[in-house]
């Protein structure tokens, strides 16, 4: 399998031009962005460790 080319990022252009319209594109687009950035952010948070949670069951 091969990389992505021009041709093919010009076909991906009009699939998506005609299933959102022009005026949609660059919300969908900031959209995409803001939830990348967040997904990200949580990637570098450190993990809770489960063990550290105590249940009601382990609390007697």
């Amino acid at each position: 399998m091969g990389s992505v080319g021009t041709p093919e990022l010009i076909i991906i252009l009009i699939v998506l031009l005609a299933l959102f319209g022009g005026k949609k594109i660059p919300g969908v687009a900031r959209s995409l962005g803001r939830s990348l950035n967040e997904f990200k952010t949580g990637l570098r948070e450190e993990p809770t460790d489960a063990a550290d949670e105590s249940s009601p069951e382990q609390q007697n």
